[in-house]
C-alpha cells in the first residue's frame, strides 16, 4: 500500500485516483475548484464515466479515498504525486504546460525526500525534464506514466491495460511505479522518460490514422457503390490490421486524437522532420466534417437556409459527457453558419449548449427526447452513436419529422428498416 496524491480530476485524474485507491492504495485527490471537491466529497461524480461511481464510493467508505482543496496538507507525507493536469493546445499547435509548469514550481519545497513526481498528463516529449528542473530537488524522481483510457470506458481500461508504460532515468524508479499497479494484469514496459512521452503521442497518431483512413475509404465505397460494413468486416479479421478504430463516422475528436496529431506534427516541424502522413490525417478528417455537412444540405434540398435539422447527439463519442473537439459540435455549427436552425438531443444534455451559442442567435432549441427534436424538421442527422438512438422506432420519427429524411453518421440505425418506414437514408460508405 502507497501514498498517493493525484493533482487534478478531471477524466485522467478523477479515475487513476478512484482506480488506484481501488488497488488499495492511500489516495488523495487535489483539485482548486472548491464547489467541486465538495461534490466529490459527498459522493457526487462531476463526469460521466462507466463504473466510476460505484469506486468511487467505495473509496470514500473505505476511508483510502479523500479530495482535499490544498496540496500543502498532504504533499509532505505522499510517496507519489501523478500529475493529472490539462495541456492544451496553444493557436500555433504547440502544448501549453503552464499547469503543470505551475505546480511543478510549487509543489518542490513540499515533498519528502525520494518522493516520485508522475507526469500522467499527454504531454510534450522532453516534459520530465521540464518538470524536474522545476522542482529543483535532486532527491526527488520524476518519472513518465502515460494514460491510454478512454471516455466511456476508462474504469475498465485503467484496470484491464493492454500495457503499463514508465519512463524514468533508472528502473528502480520505474520499477517503484510499476508496482503501484499489483493486481492488475498486463505487462508492463520500462523506459527512459523521453521513450515514454514519445508512446503516447505515437499510439494516438496512429489510431487517429486508422479513423481518417477508414472514413476515406467508406467514401470510396459510396462512389463505386460498395459496402463499407463488408468492406471492414473483411480487413478487419486480417490480424495485421484488426477491426479497433475501423468504425466509419463523422471523423474523430474528443480532448487526445485533435489536440496529440497537432502536437505530433508540430514536434515532427520543430525537430526539423515535416510530418506529411500525419498532416494528411488532419486534412483528411477536417474533409470527413464537411462531407457530413454536405450529406445534410442534399437531404434538404441544396440550401440550408432557414431550415430546421434535427441533431441526435452531441458529445464527441457515446457514454460521456465530454464535448471537447466533438465532431457533432463543430457540425453542428457549421449547419448553423449556413443558416440552418437546430433542434438538438443528447441525454448528457439540458437547458443549453454553450459550444453552440455563439453561432446560435436563437437558433438552437434544446428538446426533451430523440422524437421531440424531430417534431416538424426538414431532416434528422445522428452525429453520436448513442444506443438509445438505434431503438427509436422510425415510424415514430416519421410522424414527427416534416420530411423523411435521415443522415445516419455513424451508421447506427437498421438502414432497411428506415428504408421500410419510408426514409431516404443516407449512412457513411453505404
Amino acid at each position: 500500500m502507497a501514498e498517493v496524491v493525484v493533482v487534478g480530476t478531471g477524466y485522467v485524474g478523477l479515475t487513476t485516483g478512484v482506480c488506484f485507491a481501488h488497488l488499495g492504495h492511500n489516495v488523495v485527490c487535489v483539485d482548486t475548484d472548491i464547489k467541486k471537491v465538495e461534490r466529490m466529497r459527498a459522493g457526487e461524480v462531476p463526469i460521466v464515466e462507466e463504473g466510476l461511481a460505484e469506486l468511487m464510493a467505495q473509496g470514500i467508505a473505505s476511508g483510502r479515498l479523500r479530495f482535499v482543496i490544498d496540496a500543502a496538507e498532504v504533499l509532505p507525507a505522499c510517496e507519489f504525486v501523478f500529475l493529472c493536469l490539462p495541456t492544451p493546445e496553444r493557436d500555433d499547435g504547440s502544448v501549453d504546460m503552464s499547469y503543470i509548469e505551475a505546480v511543478a514550481g510549487r509543489i518542490g519545497p513540499m515533498l519528502a525526500a525520494n518522493a516520485v513526481v508522475v507526469n500522467k498528463s499527454t504531454v510534450p516529449v522532453g516534459a520530465s525534464k521540464t518538470v524536474a528542473r522545476l522542482l529543483g530537488r535532486s532527491d526527488v524522481h520524476v518519472a513518465s506514466n502515460p494514460e491510454f483510457l478512454r471516455e466511456g470506458t476508462a474504469v475498465y481500461d485503467f484496470l484491464h491495460p493492454s500495457r503499463i508504460v514508465v519512463g524514468a532515468e533508472n528502473n528502480e524508479v520505474c520499477a517503484r511505479v510499476g508496482a503501484l499497479y499489483k493486481g492488475v494484469d498486463a505487462p508492463v514496459i520500462f523506459s527512459d522518460p523521453v521513450s515514454s512521452e514519445t508512446i503516447k503521442y505515437a499510439a494516438n497518431a496512429f489510431l487517429a490514422t486508422k479513423i481518417s483512413f477508414i472514413n476515406s475509404i467508406a467514401n470510396i465505397c459510396e462512389h463505386v457503390g460498395a459496402d463499407i460494413h463488408t468492406v471492414v468486416d473483411a480487413i478487419g479479421r486480417d490480424p495485421r490490421i484488426g477491426r479497433e478504430f475501423l468504425q466509419p463516422g463523422p471523423g474523430f475528436g474528443g480532448s487526445c486524437f485533435p489536440k496529440d496529431t497537432i502536437g505530433l506534427v508540430t514536434l515532427a516541424a520543430e525537430a526539423g522532420y515535416k510530418f506529411g502522413l500525419l498532416e494528411s490525417v488532419i486534412e483528411a478528417n477536417d474533409q470527413q466534417l464537411e462531407r457530413v455537412v454536405e450529406k445534410v444540405r442534399r437531404a434538404v434540398g441544396g440550401n440550408l437556409e432557414g431550415k430546421l435539422v434535427a441533431v441526435w447527439g452531441l458529445t464527441f463519442k457515446a457514454n460521456t459527457d465530454d464535448r471537447r473537439h466533438s465532431p457533432a459540435i463543430t457540425i453542428a455549427r457549421k449547419l448553423l453558419l449556413a443558416g440552418a436552425r437546430l433542434a438538438v438531443f443528447d441525454p448528457t444534455v439540458v437547458g443549453v449548449v454553450p459550444e453552440l451559442e455563439a453561432n446560435a442567435g436563437g437558433a438552437v432549441a434544446v428538446a426533451p427526447s430523440a422524437v421531440g427534436a424531430c417534431a416538424g424538421a426538414d431532416a434528422l442527422v445522428v452525429l453520436t452513436e448513442w444506443p438509445m438512438f438505434a431503438g427509436v422506432s422510425p415510424v415514430e420519427v416519421a410522424g414527427a419529422l416534416g420530411n423523411t429524411q435521415v443522415v445516419d453518421a455513424r451508421n447506427l440505425l437498421d438502414r432497411e428498416a428506415w428504408r421500410a418506414a419510408g426514409f431516404t437514408y443516407q449512412g457513411i460508405g453505404r
